[in-house]
C-alpha cells in the first residue's frame, strides 16, 4: 500500500479522543461489490497490502491461513466469504485491515479501502430492513452525504463464525434478591447473547437494549416509574452495564447522561467493551464509569459485576 494510504490511521491514543463526543469514525472499503462496508476505526490497528499468506490445514470456513506479524501468528479471513459468498473473487482481496479487539488480533482480506469518515452516532441507525442473508454481520447502517449507504460490520458476529462463540462454564449464583435487576445495554448480537448467557447462570433479572439511544429511553422509563412509586431507583435497579460503541448513542456519552441524572445515584455504571487499550480506560473513568471490563471472558465479567449485584 502506498504511503499515502499507510497513513490513514492515527494513534489509538489519538482516536480514542472522539469517546465521549458522540462521533465516530468509518473507515470505508469495499469486497468487489456495489457496497460499501465500514468498520469502526476503532478497531482497526493497521492497513497494509495484502501479505504472503501461509496456509494451514483444518482452518475453519473463511480463514485463508495466517500470518507473522511482529513475531505474533494471526489469522488472516476472507470477509468476502462471509458478507457475500456468491461473489467472491480471490485475486481482488488486494488488502489487509488488521483488527485488534477482544484480546484477538486478525487479518480482513478487502478489495480496497477508501477513507475515513467520521459521523454523528445518532446518524447510526441500526439495520432493520437489512436482507437476511448478511443482517447478522451488519451493526449498523449510514448514510454518506451523495446518499449512498455503509453497512458498518459486526466484527464479533465474523469472529463468532469464524471460531464460534465462547463458552461459558458453570458459574456460581450471587443469590440476588428477585426483586432486584441489572440493565445491560449492547449493540452485537453476539455480545448480548454472552451477556444473556452469564447472568442466567449468575441468576440475575436483568432488562436489555440494543443500542445507547434506546436504552437512555428505557432508563429514564424505569426512572419516572420508580420515581411515581416514590420508592428509590438504587434500591431495585442494581448496576448498569454499558458497550462503549453503539449506534445512536455511545456507552461515553451513555454514562454521562446517567451519571448526571440525580435518580440513578448510587447505581454503578461498568463499561464492557472490546477496546480494552488504557486511552480506553481513560476515557470511561473521565465519564464517570465505576468498573472497566473488557470483552468477553465469562469469569471475569461474572467476577467484575458480582460485588456490584450483592451491596
Amino acid at each position: 500500500m502506498s504511503n499515502a494510504n499507510s497513513t490513514l490511521l492515527d494513534s489509538v491514543d489519538a482516536r480514542t479522543k472522539l469517546a465521549g463526543s458522540n462521533k465516530m469514525e468509518i473507515l470505508l472499503f469495499s469486497l468487489g461489490t456495489r457496497e460499501t462496508f465500514g468498520i469502526n476505526v476503532f478497531k482497526v490497528r493497521e492497513v497494509s497490502q495484502t501479505p504472503k499468506i501461509t496456509k494451514t490445514p483444518n482452518m475453519p470456513v473463511g480463514v485463508e491461513g495466517v500470518i507473522s506479524l511482529r513475531g505474533n501468528i494471526i489469522p488472516v479471513i476472507s470477509l468476502a466469504k462471509f458478507v457475500c459468498p456468491n461473489d467472491i473473487d480471490a485475486n481482488s482481496e488486494e488488502t489487509m485491515i488488521v483488527t485488534e479487539f477482544s484480546k484477538h488480533t486478525q487479518g480482513f482480506l478487502v478489495r480496497s479501502v477508501d477513507r475515513i469518515i467520521r459521523v454523528d452516532w445518532n446518524k447510526v441507525r441500526a439495520p432493520e430492513t437489512m436482507l437476511a442473508g448478511n443482517q447478522a454481520l451488519i451493526t449498523a447502517i449510514t448514510e454518506l452525504e451523495d446518499g449512498k449507504l455503509v453497512s458498518i460490520l459486526d466484527v464479533e458476529a465474523i469472529l463468532a463464525s469464524v471460531i464460534g462463540e465462547s463458552f461459558v462454564p458453570d458459574i456460581p449464583a450471587v443469590g440476588v434478591d428477585q426483586e432486584k435487576f441489572m440493565f445491560f445495554v449492547d449493540d452485537s448480537m453476539v455480545a448480548r447473547k454472552e451477556i444473556v448467557s452469564v447472568l442466567d447462570k449468575l441468576g440475575v433479572k436483568y432488562q436489555q437494549a440494543n443500542n445507547g439511544a434506546e436504552a437512555w429511553d428505557k432508563l429514564q422509563n424505569i426512572a419516572t416509574r420508580y420515581q411515581h412509586d416514590s420508592e428509590p431507583l438504587s434500591s431495585h435497579l442494581k448496576l448498569i452495564l454499558v458497550d462503549a460503541e453503539m449506534p445512536e448513542m455511545d456507552g461515553y456519552v451513555l454514562t454521562k447522561h446517567i451519571k448526571s441524572d440525580s435518580r440513578f445515584q448510587n447505581i454503578p455504571v461498568v463499561m464492557h467493551s472490546s477496546l480494552s487499550s488504557n486511552a480506553n480506560r481513560a476515557m470511561g473513568s473521565s465519564v464517570g464509569v465505576d468498573a472497566y471490563v473488557a470483552k468477553f471472558d465469562p469469569f471475569v465479567l461474572a467476577e467484575t459485576i458480582s460485588p456490584f449485584l450483592q451491596n
